[in-house]
C-alpha cells in the first residue's frame, strides 16, 4: 500500500485534520487530495478512479451528510475502490450520516472497509461559548493515526480479502430529515472590519461578496459552517443572535467528552 486518495469537504479544517492523522497513521509514500470543500472544485467534470485506498470525510450537519458533498461524491465514479469512511460532529451526535455516506460511496463504486466518526470543534463554537473547543485535539490525532497504522496492518494481512462480511456502521432508513435553513447569516461589523477579503475567500459556498457599499451574504447560499468568523482575525465577522442562543444551548447540553468510534468489519 504505497498511496492513498483522501477525498473531503471541509470548511473550517476539522476534518481535513483528522483525515491527515489516520493517512500519517497508514504510512502511505503519496498522498493524492481532492479537495470538494470550494464551489468550484464541486462543478469539475465527473471523476473517474482507479482502485487507490480512498480516505473519505465529510463533517455532519444536523445528523446528516451535507447536500454540497452528497451532489460532489455523486459525480464520482470507481471500479471497487477500498474505501475508509469518516464523519466529523461537533460533540453532540452523528445520527445517520456514517450509514448515509456509506451508501452514497458504494453506490459511486468504492468497497468500504472501515468507518470512524470523530469530534471536531463545532461551527458555532467560539471561545466564549465552547462547543468541542481546540478538537480534534492532541489525543484524537493521535487516535486518528492509530486507526489508520490498524488499517494498514488489517490491508497488509490479506484479513479484509478473506473476510467478505459486510462493513456495519450506525445509522437509520430512512435517514431523519433535514433541518431548514435558519434564514440568517453571520454578519460584520463594518466599524471593525478591514475588508481584508479573508472571509470571502473562506466560504466554501461563494455566499460572502464584498463592494463599495459592504459586505454581502447570499441567505440563499450560506450553510451556517461559520467558516468567515473563524477566518476573520479582526473580530469583525459575527454570529447571527439565533445561532448564538442555540450555540448557548449546545454548550450546556453537550459538554460531556465525546470519544471517537471505529469501525472495522466483523
Amino acid at each position: 500500500m504505497r498511496s492513498v486518495r483522501i477525498i473531503f469537504f471541509s470548511p473550517t479544517g476539522t476534518t481535513r485534520k483528522v483525515l491527515d492523522g489516520i493517512a500519517g497513521g497508514l504510512g502511505v509514500q503519496a498522498v493524492e487530495r481532492l479537495d470538494l470543500t470550494p464551489a468550484r472544485a464541486r462543478t469539475l467534470p465527473r471523476h473517474e478512479f482507479d482502485d487507490t485506498l480512498a480516505l473519505i470525510g465529510t463533517p455532519v450537519h444536523v445528523g446528516r451528510v451535507p447536500v454540497q458533498m452528497t451532489a460532489a461524491l455523486r459525480n464520482i465514479k470507481t471500479l471497487g475502490a477500498p474505501a475508509i469512511l469518516v464523519v466529523v460532529y461537533g460533540n453532540r451526535a452523528y445520527e445517520d450520516a456514517l450509514l448515509e455516506l456509506k451508501t452514497i460511496v458504494a453506490e459511486a463504486g468504492f468497497r468500504p472497509v472501515a468507518a470512524a466518526a470523530f469530534v471536531g470543534e463545532h461551527s458555532f463554537s467560539t471561545k466564549e461559548i465552547p462547543i468541542a473547543f481546540g478538537r480534534p485535539d492532541r489525543d484524537d490525532l493521535k487516535k486518528a493515526r492509530s486507526f489508520g497504522h490498524r488499517i494498514r496492518r488489517i490491508l497488509e494481512s490479506g484479513a479484509l480479502l478473506r473476510n467478505s462480511s459486510a462493513l456495519d456502521v450506525p445509522g437509520n432508513l430512512p435517514y431523519r430529515d433535514r433541518v431548514p435553513s435558519l434564514g440568517v447569516t453571520p454578519g460584520s461589523a463594518e466599524s471593525v472590519c478591514t475588508y481584508c477579503g479573508k472571509c470571502e475567500g473562506a466560504c466554501p459556498q461563494e455566499a460572502i461578496t464584498m463592494g463599495a457599499h459592504g459586505i454581502f451574504t447570499d441567505k440563499g447560499k450560506c450553510i451556517l459552517c461559520c467558516a468567515c468568523i473563524k477566518t476573520c482575525s479582526a473580530g469583525a465577522r459575527r454570529a447571527d443572535p439565533t445561532v448564538t442562543q442555540i450555540a448557548q444551548k449546545l454548550a450546556l447540553q453537550f459538554r460531556d467528552r465525546k470519544k471517537p468510534e471505529l469501525f472495522l468489519p466483523k
